[in-house]
């Protein structure tokens, strides 16, 4: 558990300037190493590494390993405009925000989406990513030419746990909506032991889950005919962390488009097979 820095010039000016002690984002600004919840098990997003590199930030609490991803990037980005590191703890996405909350990490950078439920207890940034839903089934699937959500009526479809993975499902008008599973690799490995008929996924990385499950199908939909909701990516703080986040939507302005892409691009090039 990394400890607490004690607070730096910058962060005392914060104080200076009319920084109150009742903002929380006193707790984060400033810190030498500021903790990153992710799974590093959700690439492009997110990924364990056993070796360091410049795409890579440690893991806290796995000794020798790193993550690398794009949710790393973001976090070297914010966190240099914080003024300090970025290191990552890794855990399940289930338990982040009772994490954030109970104060064993500083920020949530993992791919998550701000849903009006957890805008309840988390304070969300601007999106730093915004992506669309679809559907895989294994090939031979009696649904493989569907075009359109309601071909899927009376369909298993499983979804990840405590995300829009699953929540997405209940737009498909008759499914049959499985008990979700904690985590991505778990939802294919269900899909290709046949205990569901499709599994969603984000479209942006279509290519390299194809690559690691050899045997899955995209269902491409006609135009009209798939999910409506789009899926974003926030970085997520203490409710009450007002400077804080008026910094990190700052800093996420300041990242163009082109610069994004580029670095989504080469996540996508560098995550594991």
């Amino acid at each position: 558990m990394t400890r607490r820095s004690t607070p730096c010039l910058f962060h005392a000016n914060l104080f200076a300037l009319g920084g109150g002690r009742d903002d929380l984002s006193d707790s984060v600004i400033g810190k030498d190493k500021i903790r990153i919840g992710m799974e590093a098990a959700y690439a492009p997003y997110n990924w364990q590494v056993s070796e360091a590199s410049e795409y890579t930030i440690p893991i806290d609490n796995v000794q020798g390993a790193y993550a690398d991803g794009y949710d790393v990037q973001i976090a070297k980005i914010v966190c240099k405009a914080l003024g300090g590191e970025p290191v990552a703890v890794k855990q399940s996405f289930s338990g982040l925000i009772d994490s954030l909350n109970n104060g064993q990490i500083d920020l949530i950078i993992a791919g998550m989406s701000a849903t009006p439920e957890r805008e309840e207890s988390v304070g969300f940034s601007d999106p730093y990513f915004i992506g669309y839903f679809g559907l895989f089934v294994k090939e031979g699937s009696p649904y493989q030419n569907a075009t359109k959500l309601s071909d899927f009526s009376g369909a298993t479809v499983l979804g990840q746990k405590d995300t829009m993975l699953d929540t997405v499902i209940d737009e498909i008008p008759g499914v049959v909506h499985k008990n979700p599973v904690d985590s991505v690799p778990t939802v294919f490995s269900n899909l290709l032991q046949g205990t569901c008929d499709a599994v969603t996924y984000n479209t942006e990385n279509e290519k390299g889950y194809m690559a690691q499950n050899p045997g899955i199908v995209p269902i491409h939909f006609a135009e009209g005919e798939g999910f409506k909701q789009e899926v974003t990516s926030n970085v997520g703080c203490r409710k009450g962390s007002d400077k804080l986040l008026k910094l990190i939507n700052k800093t996420l302005k300041g990242v163009s488009q082109e610069e994004r892409d580029q670095m989504w691009d080469a996540c996508l090039d560098r995550q594991p097979a």
